[in-house]
């Protein structure tokens, strides 16, 4: 099955996590924020995913390929990595549950873990990095 999502897609430690939300929900702001804590950029905006076996591998589409969109500064050039298998969900919203039910969302035909966050907050990024930690499938 091959694929395109709208959503965003960094890796952390060789997993992709894929940031879905609505047009201003923060996607490319918290993608941005994740870099500058080491994260690498996998796609901006738009992200092509294909299953192989049992593992959904995330990539940019080729004419986005290290381009990032930056509020305030335009279309800028950024280290980026293709065809990392996705570990975790984010969806992006505005509030937070404070104990969340465990959840999951089926892409591409494979479950994958799902949790949300509010990109806003300052601990976006820590929740993210601990989502993946604690919830997120094992890397290859």
């Amino acid at each position: 099955m091959n694929g395109r999502v709208h959503a965003s897609c960094i890796a952390i430690g060789g997993r992709a996590v894929l940031l879905f939300g609505p047009s201003g929900a923060g996607k490319s702001d918290l993608a941005l924020r994740l870099i500058d804590e080491g994260a690498t950029l996998v796609s901006d905006d738009y992200t092509d995913l294909r299953a192989k076996q049992e593992t959904l591998l995330a990539s940019a589409p080729a004419h986005i390929h290290g381009q990032m969109e930056v509020r305030g500064l335009g279309i800028m050039r950024v280290a980026a990595v293709n065809d990392v298998p996705v570990s975790l969900v984010v969806e992006l919203e505005r509030s937070d549950q404070r104990l969340p039910e465990a959840a999951s969302r089926t892409v591409e035909g494979i479950a994958l873990p799902l949790v949300r966050v509010d990109a806003g907050t300052a601990s976006a990024c820590a929740r993210v990095r601990l989502a993946l930690q604690a919830f997120g499938l094992p890397g290859q």
